[in-house]
């Protein structure tokens, strides 16, 4: 049976591996692309070169910023409490967060959570920059707003025992989170709860 020609073959391999899509999505979206003016295609390829050179993480907090910046827009602002911080999984998070207008700390993202299944220890997260920033830093709460789900728990509980000490009240987001749910995908009124209803642990 005859297949795709290679360069389109190789386009629906691509889509493929992007998260939540599957084979027929990503055979609709090269097909699209195919059949489209040109402009498109190229506006796309154009936008995909973009994000990998114009964005870098925030030295201070690892949120996603533009590249050539000293810090990311919140770390530099004087209007955010400097000694509150939230603590994320990943950039997305933050977003979601912002998005509810409850929170006017600061932010610091892990990229990611413990999982020894999969090999991932505190030295391939963001742990110890944190742990220097509650440390050097006057801050006097930090919101562990890692997602309700295994790997969450464990990395919010391992990183309630590493801040111990530090003079922080760690609290956690309140179960107004579904378990095994993600931050981007609860609505704006369940992130509110959750942020009001936080616990100190």
């Amino acid at each position: 049976m005859a297949g795709l020609p290679e360069p389109l073959q190789d386009l629906v391999d691509a889509f493929s591996r992007l998260p939540g899509i599957g084979p027929k999505t990503a055979s609709r979206l090269a097909f699209y692309l195919l059949n489209s003016p040109d402009e498109v295609s190229h506006g796309l390829s154009s936008a995909l070169e973009g994000l990998k050179a114009g964005i870098t993480l925030c030295p201070e907090c690892f949120n996603i910023t533009l590249a050539g910046r000293e810090r990311c827009e919140i770390c530099s602002s004087s209007q955010r409490d400097t000694a509150s911080l939230c603590v994320v999984e990943k950039p997305l998070d933050v977003l979601v967060l912002e998005k509810t207008g409850a929170f006017t700390g600061r932010y610091h993202v892990l990229h990611g959570v413990l999982s020894p299944i999969e090999g991932i220890g505190p030295n391939d997260l963001r742990i110890r920059e944190l742990l220097d920033r509650v440390r050097n830093g006057d801050i006097h709460e930090v919101i562990l707003a890692t997602n309700p789900s295994m790997e969450g728990d464990a990395t919010a509980q391992y990183l309630q025992k590493q801040l111990a000490g530090s003079g922080a009240r760690v609290t956690r987001l309140a179960r107004g989170l579904p378990v095994g749910g993600e931050l981007e995908y609860a609505d704006q009124n369940t992130l509110l709860r959750a942020l009001a209803g936080r616990q100190e642990l």
